[in-house]
């Protein structure tokens, strides 16, 4: 599955949750700086812990010098969804 994701680096705390803008693209907050790829590797942990996944079952497809990115999550269709639908504050 993929999921846009809008990466917050130099947060407070690490979080995944909540929407950006009006689709469907989920918020990761990272303590780490966006300095050398630091920020989206800490992205792609955060999301895996989110998704309850291992870190090798996520990729980044789009985005590595951007804020927004894409990410492949590896895994059965229908628990990922219903995960990203808890995090993204859907019904």
């Amino acid at each position: 599955m993929r999921v846009a994701i809008h990466v917050k680096p130099g947060s407070a705390r690490t979080a995944v949750g909540g929407r950006h803008g009006e689709g469907d693209v989920l918020v990761v907050s990272v303590t780490a700086r966006a300095v050398d790829g630091k920020a989206t590797e800490a992205a792609l942990r955060a999301v895996a812990e989110a998704f309850e996944v291992r870190r090798r079952d996520v990729s980044l497809v789009t985005g590595a010098t951007s804020r927004d990115k894409v990410v492949e999550i590896d895994g059965t269709a229908a628990a990922l969804s219903s995960r990203r639908d808890l995090l993204l504050g859907s019904p």
